[in-house]
């Protein structure tokens, strides 16, 4: 009897063991990454935005070329795999990724139970994404989202538990921001901690924002050379989200990287939502079968169609809050098609020697630029030098910067080679994430702001609609 009882010990203990490490190695996932050759292997998870195919336009040493791809039946999984099939059909730099494809009602559970790949990659519809993600991170997966992660604020309850899961479980969960890698804002934020030429960053009011970024965007518009399709739901705000917690994730963001770079934001007491509105745009149904080859507005539109067969879209937005004492200013604008150009952006930093401008409208045939513009009491002539040297600074990093004079100021002249395009952000922000991988964390900083990003974006949300 004796004998049995201590088989009986034995053998429990070995399975304890056993499931102990198994624990073990899932929380230490995001530890095992080395950089070796197809370690990553990516699945897309129901990729209804284009984002989705970008973040393959490029091919990664670090990943597999074979993707798992998990989503419902439909137009938009389809759209997807047509972009990869042109990407690896294209005559330059052809990429070699090899689609593995299940489509089903069950595709998230079926997913989540089979696992076949490390990095989960999100891209489509906003609703869903907060679920995506929480369920990607309790299964012991690593996920690359696009923004917005959360669109309102049961989405950034959600998120919060998703990054506290993450730690939990030893896997990283990160969000795709691209514009970080914009050469103009890159060297926006470099020219800020410069002091000779910028000073410090000014606190502002609300009617005058130490910081001010905004952004015009288009629903019909031209990707990899294609128009875009874009999937009808993308006109539901509640499933897209609203513009104020849509493209402005973006600007957020920067506003935190350029003037708090490498700090931490704490959102429970650096920020502070002062004001916050939205409004809509009209869209007929014309334009809505262009831009989405469905000729009328499916039923969970119809609840924002006027009287005239004219659809509302709350794609508009703006905020104005404090950051860190700072004042600072958020807005986003939508139109239907841009009559030339494309998309916009504006960006100011206010110093207190000088403002460091980005434009991009016709006068910069709608290329964003940057501008070095002295403040009011300061004259150019007593920048000159300090701008100067502040060129031969940024050239160790930028060779080629040039500078020349301009009524304001001084426009920074920017050489082609470092306007790569918004679409090749995907790939840089990509090789961060593997960086990351590789690392086994991300930087408590990014963690932070990420939770302080939504959050302001959400109150924001909530602001505008009381």
């Amino acid at each position: 009897m004796q004998k049995r009882s201590f088989r009986y010990l034995v053998g429990w203990s070995v399975v304890l063991l056993l499931l102990i490490g198994n624990c073990s190695q899932q929380e230490r996932q995001a530890m095992d990454f080395t950089g070796a050759e197809n370690e990553v292997k990516l699945i897309t998870l129901d990729p209804g935005h284009f984002h989705a195919a970008l973040v393959q336009k490029s091919m990664y040493q670090q990943v597999d070329p074979v993707v798992h791809v998990y989503a419902p039946e439909g137009e938009d999984v389809r759209l997807h795999l047509r972009r990869i099939e042109q990407y690896n059909n294209r005559e330059t730099d052809p990429t070699s990724w090899q689609e593995e494809v299940y489509m089903g009602p069950d595709y998230l559970d079926r997913m989540l139970r089979e696992k076949p790949g490390n990095v989960v990659v999100l891209a489509g519809n906003n609703k869903l994404k907060a679920k995506y993600i929480f369920s990607s991170i309790d299964a012991g997966l690593n996920v690359l989202a696009d923004k917005p992660m959360c669109i309102d604020p049961a989405g950034f309850d959600s998120l919060k538990q998703s990054f506290s899961l993450a730690e939990e479980r030893g896997v990283l969960l990160y969000d795709i921001m691209t514009e970080r890698y914009e050469i103009t804002t890159i060297l926006q934020r470099e020219l800020s901690m410069i002091e000779s030429v910028f000073g410090s960053l000014q606190e502002g009011t609300p009617d005058n924002p130490a910081v001010t970024k905004e952004s015009v965007h288009h629903f019909f518009k031209y990707v990899s050379g294609s128009p875009l399709q874009r999937p009808p739901w993308y006109y539901d705000v509640n499933q897209q989200g609203e513009g104020v917690v849509d493209v402005t994730t973006h600007l957020v963001d920067l506003i935190q990287w350029e003037c708090f770079p490498g700090e931490i934001i704490n959102y429970q007491n650096d920020i502070e939502m002062l004001s916050a509105d939205h409004w809509a745009t009209e869209i007929t149904p014309d334009q809505c079968e262009r831009s989405t080859g469905v000729s009328e507005f499916p039923d969970y539109l119809r609840d924002n169609v006027d009287e005239n067969n004219v659809l509302h879209v709350y794609a508009n937005g703006e905020m104005t809050y404090r950051i860190n004492g700072i004042h600072a200013k958020v807005s986003v604008v939508w139109n239907y098609q841009a009559p030339e150009g494309g998309d916009t952006h504006y960006s100011i930093m206010r110093g207190s020697r000088s403002n460091l401008v980005i434009r991009q409208g016709e006068a910069q045939n709608y290329q964003p630029e940057l501008y070095i513009e002295p403040v009011q009491g300061v004259t150019k002539a007593s920048l000159k030098a300090p701008v100067q040297q502040a060129l031969e600074q940024l050239t160790q990093s930028y060779p080629g910067l040039q500078t020349e004079p301009t009524d304001q100021g001084w426009h920074v002249m920017i050489p082609e080679r470092y306007r790569v395009g918004h679409e090749a952000h995907f790939a840089q922000v990509t090789e961060k994430y593997l960086e990351y991988l590789i690392d086994g964390k991300l930087p408590e900083w990014e963690v932070r702001n990420m939770l302080a990003k939504y959050y302001t974006t959400t109150t924001a949300l909530q602001m505008a609609r009381e």
